[in-house]
């Protein structure tokens, strides 16, 4: 609801996933390892929340980011985590499972 609602007052762009995927974006999921195991998206990384600060030299600086987790949360904690690490093109996800159905657009 929240999201709609800043979507729709133009304070929330919606993002074309796809598109980033297009242009190499690479998937970090920050689920925990059993998490990921239980069904991910293909190519997807998986690098657990917890480990996220130690592992940053296996993400690549140089091409977008879109991080998931289960349901967005994680992954928005992710996403200022490698934002304040000096990434930039870094977008939250949300849900795995929705960012695939996104990605199928």
């Amino acid at each position: 609801m929240i999201r709609f609602l800043k979507q729709l007052f133009g304070f929330y762009p919606e993002i074309n996933f796809s598109e980033l995927v297009r242009k190499d974006a690479q998937i970090i999921d920050v689920r925990t390892s059993t998490e990921f195991s239980t069904g991910h998206i293909r190519g997807a990384v998986n690098i657990p929340l917890s480990l996220l600060t130690q592992n940053l030299s296996k993400i690549k600086r140089d091409r977008p980011i879109i991080v998931c987790c289960a349901s967005g949360a994680r992954s928005e904690s992710a996403k200022r985590i490698l934002l304040s690490s000096g990434f930039k093109n870094v977008h939250n996800g949300e849900g795995w499972q929705s960012l695939q159905q996104k990605l199928l657009k």
